[in-house]
């Protein structure tokens, strides 16, 4: 039987992540469940993908810091010996109104949106002989919510970044985005909040995880005639702001 392909999917410990690597499980993918504080989580999304049929392994990495995304990738290359899909997904998010705006906010939402990602697909592709690099992007960064515009602006970034990798890596490697709106709340969010995001969309409605999920898996199986493409999966929310 062919190897199976080998996926790496960070923050994918839970929430969005987790159920975008368990369908690549369902895929034929084995994997690699990227944590940096929930272990615990980690462990349970790893059980689960290995109940799917999945080689995986869970490996701790801190994405702000270069040298743990290089010891990251080492063990990727030593551990599964293959790499065909990076899905850039961890990210961070936080009120930062301007004005009220820290070096270490600022820093740190840079470092998870924009040089996270960067260093990781740089480490992905030299272990990548033909595959695909995906990044989680968000659709509104064409107009910014000023109460959150470190995090824009680093969420635009990384939509520059997806095109100029596609020019990159091209043709070897197929280097997308996804960008999703309100498919799973944060955690903290209230009724108010939750009902004013479901409004802000063209449906009036709420997606779900799986929607991301679908998404992804036409990248990856749908064409392969698609590349340096941004694909929103927000129910038109980016149109209505």
């Amino acid at each position: 039987m062919a190897d199976r392909p080998v996926a790496l999917v960070t923050g994918s410990a839970r929430r969005v992540g987790r159920i975008l690597a368990l369908r690549l499980a369902d895929e034929g993918f084995d994997l690699v469940v990227h944590y940096r504080h929930s272990r615990e989580d980690a462990e349970s999304t790893a059980a689960l993908a290995r109940e799917r049929g999945a080689r995986v392994e869970h490996i701790r990495a801190d994405l702000a810091s270069v040298a743990e995304i290089e010891g990251l990738f080492g063990a990727v290359a030593e551990q599964m010996g293959r790499l065909d899909l990076l899905v850039n997904n961890a990210s961070t998010f936080e009120r930062t109104p301007f004005g009220e705006v820290r070096e270490p906010q600022f820093d740190a939402l840079v470092d998870s949106n924009l040089k996270g990602p960067f260093f990781c697909s740089q480490f992905a592709a030299a272990l990548m002989d033909e595959g695909h690099i995906v990044n989680v992007v968000d659709p509104c960064v064409e107009r910014p919510d000023p109460d959150f515009l470190p995090y824009f602006a680093a969420k635009a970034g990384l939509v520059a970044l997806t095109r100029g990798m596609a020019r990159a890596l091209a043709p070897r490697i197929r280097v997308n985005a996804i960008a999703p709106g309100p498919v799973l709340f944060p955690e903290h969010y209230t009724a108010s909040q939750k009902r004013r995001d479901t409004e802000e969309t063209l449906l009036r409605r709420p997606g779900s995880p799986e929607d991301v999920a679908a998404a992804l898996l036409f990248l990856l199986r749908g064409s392969d005639y698609v590349t340096g493409a941004v694909i929103p999966v927000d129910g038109g929310r980016a149109l209505s702001r």
